[in-house]
């Protein structure tokens, strides 16, 4: 069922930005780990999802649509208000790059994880952010 400019514009302005599903899942599965964080914190650049400040390891978890997963296949996919959403996306997936690089160069690790990993594989993506934060 093809849904009307309102619809969409309703249900686009409804997506959170923090405490999506993936992360709380993610900070969970942490957190009965023994493992304690700070959940998007904004003095650090690109504020991250998660951020161990004493380790200087920071997490993101990200949304296949908002950070363009795939995106030279899955572009094709957006029917509607191209001119909008191609550059929008294509534009968080350059800010991702400059976030990536600005806390590398300050002496950060930095993880990302698509929403989709975190889903399917909520225990591997922890047992990496464990040793990564227990090697540091």
């Amino acid at each position: 069922m093809k849904k009307t400019p309102d619809q969409i514009h309703y249900n686009m302005s409804h997506i959170r930005n923090k405490d999506t599903k993936i992360e709380v899942e993610l900070r969970k599965e942490l957190w009965s780990r023994g493992l304690r964080y700070r959940k998007n914190d904004s003095v650090i650049f690109g504020h991250p999802d998660i951020a161990f400040i004493s380790k200087k390891v920071v997490v993101f978890c990200d949304s296949e649509f908002w950070h363009g997963y795939d995106w030279e296949h899955r572009k094709d996919d957006i029917k509607t208000n191209r001119e909008f959403w191609i550059p929008k996306i294509e534009r968080n997936i350059q800010r991702d790059i400059e976030v990536n690089e600005t806390l590398r160069e300050q002496g950060w690790t930095v993880l990302r994880f698509w929403g989709k990993d975190i889903e399917k594989n909520l225990s591997d993506c922890a047992d990496k952010i464990e040793r990564t934060v227990r090697e540091k």
